[in-house]
């Protein structure tokens, strides 16, 4: 059984949103053309959603750091980020356009306050694991189709991730968008899944 993954298709991560990505709005439409599509036929469709609390470590302004610098939080490197997608906030939600009807679940991610979550499997220190595993294998899924927010973080760990459990995966670049803190980020990233056995088409 394949299953289609959709990362992180939440208004803080576009245009307007408090860690917005350039062009994020514009995955929108990819994700409804293959999320209709997986309706039709039956397959699973899972929305993955950054879901922190308005205490959550990685944010500067709770790490009286600068935002898109580098720091540490309890033993991991840790990117400082602006607060985004808080609990029951509007920037947590999906975005207005993506046609939830098709949404077979939902997966909440990076609800501990004191490790980041980038994965849609497990936190950055793999100390925990979100609900999506269990879910999938349940529902009978081996194949994954994946694309989302951001190609240069959450996307490529829950796709590595998703590689290192044993998933045939593919990525749909044009379903992707990168924060690119560096330029060409969000390139080596795909360059990264592909390398490790992801087929990006």
């Amino acid at each position: 059984m394949k299953a289609l993954i959709l990362i992180d298709l939440q208004n803080d991560f576009c245009p307007g949103g408090s860690l917005a990505v350039a062009e994020g709005d514009k995955v929108i439409a990819v994700a409804n053309r293959y999320a209709a599509e997986f309706y039709r036929l039956q397959r699973p469709v899972v929305a993955t959603l950054d879901w922190h609390p308005a205490d959550h470590g990685s944010f500067a302004s709770n790490a009286g750091r600068e935002a898109g610098t580098l720091g540490e939080l309890k033993g991991l490197p840790q990117v400082w980020w602006p607060d985004h997608c808080i609990q029951y906030s509007a920037g947590a939600e999906l975005h207005p356009e993506l046609e939830q009807r098709y949404l077979s679940t939902r997966i909440y991610k990076g609800e501990q306050p004191l490790v980041d979550s980038y994965s849609a499997f497990f936190d950055n220190g793999r100390r925990s694991k979100t609900q999506l595993h269990d879910w999938l294998q349940s529902h009978g899924v081996s194949s994954l189709i994946m694309m989302g927010l951001a190609t240069d973080y959450c996307v490529k760990y829950s796709v590595l991730d998703a590689l290192s459990l044993g998933y045939e995966v593919q990525v749909v670049a044009e379903g992707c968008r990168g924060v690119n803190l560096n330029s060409f980020d969000s390139e080596r990233a795909l360059e990264e899944m592909a390398e490790r056995g992801a087929d990006i088409v």
